[in-house]
């Protein structure tokens, strides 16, 4: 079983998740349910759990704060949020895992699959990168993170020529022929990029970096040309926003 612990202020959304969790996630094991940091944090420390489902906005200390502090320990974390969008855009960039309130089933047996998946590596590199993320002005970091299956691979956006997607994963293709299979989905991706107006989403499947696009090609129902040579298709739907882009 997977030991868990909960730590949200609200003690209708943490009563909510356990009840979700011992619905949803037969392998997890809710060992405690906390309200406040000052308690959580000895908790947690006291517990050592395997993986923490931890609220981002609390009044006394907030999920960063309360990260800080427990550091140390070789836990996962899931953060849970009613959205805040520069939290959010942090956890991305860390390649970390998050969930919106009010929990929507489905991210929450995602969310827990992804970490049994990778249970054997603690992401202590990846709380401090995002703590790292934190501190610095929100412009300022150019980096995401990109988790794979030994961790995660830091990379600038710019290096990027597109991403495709393969069932609950994505493949991302660089400009110096390495091609990353990433644990996330092209819609998880798509957000962590959302802040780079470069990147469009072309088709279902696909994600291009527009700056790296030398030729669009109208016959065969459409596709694009890269800098590398490479062909992307054009879904019909899509064309009509690429075009925005060219003209």
């Amino acid at each position: 079983m997977i030991r868990t612990i909960i730590l949200d202020d609200e003690v209708d959304a943490a009563a909510s998740l356990e009840i979700l969790v011992k619905q949803f996630c037969p392998q997890i094991e809710v060992i405690a349910v906390f309200n406040k940091p000052k308690e959580g944090i000895p908790g947690i420390k006291k517990f050592k759990p395997d993986l923490l489902f931890l609220d981002i906005e609390m009044p006394s200390k907030n999920g960063f704060e309360v990260l800080e502090e427990i550091k140390e320990i070789p836990l996962a974390v899931i953060f849970t949020t009613a959205f805040h969008q520069y939290a959010i855009k942090a956890i991305r960039y860390s390649a970390l895992d998050y969930l919106l309130k009010p929990v929507d089933p489905k991210e929450l047996i995602l969310a827990v699959n992804r970490f049994i998946d990778k249970k054997p590596n603690p992401n202590s590199d990846q709380f401090q990168f995002l703590l790292d993320v934190i501190a610095k002005k929100e412009n300022t970091f150019r980096k995401i993170a990109i988790p794979n299956i030994d961790g995660f691979k830091l990379i600038n956006s710019e290096d990027i020529l597109f991403c495709q997607a393969e069932g609950n994963y994505t493949h991302i293709y660089l400009k110096s022929k390495e091609k990353i299979l990433a644990s996330r989905s092209l819609k998880e991706i798509q957000f962590s990029l959302e802040e780079y107006k470069s990147f469009v989403r072309v088709h279902h499947s696909t994600i291009v970096n527009i700056n790296e696009v030398s030729q669009y090609i109208k016959s065969d129902g459409g596709y694009l040309v890269l800098s590398d040579g490479q062909h992307i298709n054009v879904s019909r739907n899509k064309k009509d926003a690429l075009m925005k882009y060219f003209t």
